[in-house]
């Protein structure tokens, strides 16, 4: 007996037969809004929602072009730049914020490999990790505030979905380092590789929105900052965490914005 649709369609990988759930699932982790509906099935998703963490991140992005614009119009240049940074390292709950903070400490500490992953699982921030997240936050004020006015809402949102983009080609080239699990664990699996070329594809198909030479910017950037990144991390702890996965959207986030200063000409 041949099998019926609503079989063949059960028989389909989660993120395609049930894509809202892995879409909320994604949503819930990257982001603090608390949409609850069918939250206690996360588990179930987590691997199967790296091919949303694009789409959110565009969300992100918009949504934080989207107020920072508003506000563009009544307040001076500096501020909107801080607003703008409030809101993209609020909207996560500063999960990826807390995540550079932690790298920074493990990876500056010259300690063996196991001694960077204790030092990266203690809940206190360093010196390093202080002064890391001082330098990130200050280059993003400083690209931001002098950002021209008429790229600044599409260089936010690239800032954003470039970030979240990142993670998934991150996951795509290092295995995961902790031999006990953790939390980055949860959304390792054998889509990673699918997910990351969903991204690229994703990223391309924003060339319409953009313009050609501003995805090249961005991708070239993207790639560059991830690989030395992977490189660094398969150097220390020989793959990534949690921590370095939002270390490294911290960083790009950082990159794009500085890369977009002085290229109006470019775009």
């Amino acid at each position: 007996m041949e099998p019926s649709w609503s079989d063949r369609w059960k028989e389909l990988p989660p993120s395609i037969s049930h894509p809202l759930s892995c879409f909320l699932a994604a949503f819930r982790f990257l982001t603090i809004i608390p949409v609850q509906w069918h939250s206690e099935k996360d588990g179930d998703y987590f691997q199967h929602s790296l091919y949303y963490f694009p789409i959110i991140g565009g969300i992100i992005g918009l949504a934080a072009a989207g107020l920072s614009t508003l506000f563009r119009s009544v307040l001076p240049g500096q501020v909107v730049a801080v607003g703008t940074i409030i809101i993209l390292a609020m909207a996560s709950g500063c999960l990826h914020l807390d995540g550079l903070a932690d790298t920074a400490d493990g990876f500056f500490s010259s300690r063996p490999k196991e001694r960077i992953l204790e030092i990266m699982r203690d809940s206190r921030t360093g010196a390093m990790g202080v002064i890391i997240i001082a330098l990130v936050l200050l280059l993003k004020f400083s690209a931001l505030s002098s950002l021209a006015p008429s790229i600044f809402f599409k260089t936010v949102c690239l800032m954003s979905l470039a970030g979240r983009c990142s993670i998934v080609l991150t996951m795509a080239i290092l295995p995961y380092a902790r031999s006990e699990g953790g939390l980055g664990h949860l959304f390792y699996s054998r889509n990673c590789r699918l997910s990351a070329l969903w991204a690229l594809v994703f990223l391309v198909m924003l060339v319409p929105f953009v313009g050609l030479k501003t995805m090249v910017l961005v991708l070239c950037t993207t790639l560059l900052t991830v690989f030395i990144f992977a490189l660094w991390c398969r150097g220390k702890i020989g793959g990534a965490t949690g921590d370095t996965l939002g270390a490294v959207c911290e960083i790009t986030e950082t990159v794009i914005a500085v890369s977009f200063v002085n290229t109006i000409g470019f775009h």
